[in-house]
């Protein structure tokens, strides 16, 4: 019998205080404590509310840390906490109501009787033309399926971005960078968004003269990093790599537009 292999230690948590992005459905509080870990799960401690949860590794995604103030622990999947335990959440599918005076649409009744069968008589040498014909449509047909699958799962594997604006001063900007390093490199943005999903905000400064949003992220309003920049259709052109060689591609990927 094989035997699981070990996990990597996440010792390296210490006893600093996280959170995790996305946060936790039916929590209040996002802010988390290591205390241990399995092959398995991890177990965690609610800083607030003093709750502790074990959450499943394989719901875990990359551990990024930004400089100051917050350490981010990514979840590759949204989780709710249910009935004593941490689930993957799952959106409810809510059925359209039947329009007044409409009736509810109800499949065809099947026919009474099967169809007449109607001989045909094939001229000698038709069938094996009939054949090679059927097989090569299948062979056409397959192919075809397996050139599709190829070149979609090239395409996740390896998602192309084309930036086609020649203003990279995004480039200059790295995670020490806050609003007033960031106004004082790029100058005032034209429209400035937030939203704070949790306890961690995000903010996005818009410059149309440059066609690219800037990023930032933190736990308090006046205190928010650079994490990375989206063009004007909010696709990625640039992330930041934090302390220990972490990304934060996968954060912004993950952030839909505000």
């Amino acid at each position: 019998m094989s035997i699981p292999p070990i996990p990597p230690p996440l010792d390296h948590l210490g006893v600093r205080s996280f959170s995790f992005y996305p946060a936790i459905l039916n929590i209040e509080h996002n802010e988390w404590l290591f205390r241990k870990a399995t092959w398995s799960e991890i177990l965690v401690h609610n800083v607030k509310t003093n709750e502790e949860l074990w959450i499943p590794r394989r719901f875990l995604g990359e551990i990024s840390r930004v400089e100051d103030p917050v350490l981010i622990v990514g979840l590759i999947k949204e989780l709710e906490y249910r009935t004593g335990a941490v689930l993957p959440y799952q959106r409810r599918v809510i059925q359209m109501p039947v329009a007044v005076g409409e009736r509810p649409h109800t499949a065809a009744a099947p026919r009474p009787q099967p169809a007449p069968v109607v001989g045909i008589r094939l001229e000698p040498g038709a069938e094996s033309r009939i054949g090679r014909l059927i097989l090569g449509t299948l062979m056409v047909g397959v192919l075809g399926t397996l050139g599709v699958v190829m070149v979609t799962r090239e395409g996740t594997l390896r998602p192309r971005v084309t930036y086609a604006n020649k203003d990279t001063a995004f480039l200059d900007l790295t995670a020490r960078d806050d609003y007033y390093s960031i106004v004082n490199k790029l100058g005032p943005p034209a429209q400035d968004h937030s939203t704070k999903p949790g306890d961690l905000e995000f903010r996005s400064l818009w410059y149309p003269q440059r066609s690219y949003y800037v990023i930032l992220m933190g736990t308090e309003h006046n205190n928010l990093q650079y994490i990375g920049a989206k063009d004007k259709d909010w696709n990625l052109v640039h992330s930041v790599m934090l302390a220990g060689g972490a990304s934060t591609a996968s954060m912004l990927r993950g952030l839909g537009k505000f």
